[in-house]
């Protein structure tokens, strides 16, 4: 088969080449270049960014290649990997974090969008040693099983309360239904974020 009649889907990128691929054929061959395995080409650009970012309360400045999304210079550049990397698709709100009180799907952000902002993380959310009151009546109503969502559910839920919109249960439940718990703890969340706003 020549390469112009491969389709125009299914390809994978051959570096060496600089062409495309049927899909399978480059990783075969040892010459698959995945989208998140790009250090090679970051070292070869030359204008990198400045971001300045409150996180945490802390001011950072961080150089990043302008692809570099909100969650990976979180996680690679900042090692606050309390911020989970769940589908990587904005779909399941694993990776929500506060920016600037709002709540976002930091895995579809780009860091340089953010810059100046104040970013809030898990690591965050508890002030001179005491949890946050998302924290503590998480662990109240056990609100969790393997935990790997808690974080993006906590965020989520406590840029919610900053909204003013947490009434009902089926009201939280419809602003909650970007986090996805795989475990299905939604009863206990609800039932968290109720005790937060003081809700019976």
């Amino acid at each position: 088969m020549e390469p112009s009649d491969w389709p125009t889907v299914g390809r994978e990128w051959r570096a060496e080449t600089g062409a495309l691929a049927p899909a399978g054929l480059t990783s075969q061959l040892g010459l698959h270049r995945r989208e998140n395995d790009m250090a090679d080409v970051a070292n070869q650009v030359a204008n990198r960014i400045p971001t300045n970012l409150v996180v945490n309360g802390v001011r950072r400045t961080l150089d990043l290649v302008p692809w570099t999304t909100l969650l990976d210079a979180l996680r690679d550049h900042l090692a606050l990997t309390g911020t989970k990397k769940g589908c990587d698709h904005g779909q399941c709100g694993a990776c929500t974090v506060l920016v600037d009180g709002r709540r976002v799907n930091s895995c579809l952000t780009l860091a340089v969008m953010t810059d100046g902002a104040e970013i809030t993380t898990i690591e965050g959310l508890a002030r001179d040693g005491a949890l946050h009151p998302l924290q503590q009546a998480f662990i109240d109503h056990d609100a969790f099983q393997c935990g790997y969502c808690t974080p993006g559910q906590i965020c989520s839920a406590a840029g919610l309360l900053a909204e003013g919109r947490a009434g009902d249960p089926d009201e939280i439940r419809e602003l909650m239904s970007g986090n996805l718990c795989r475990c299905g703890a939604y009863p206990n969340i609800v039932a968290a974020i109720q005790q937060a706003v003081g809700r019976p």
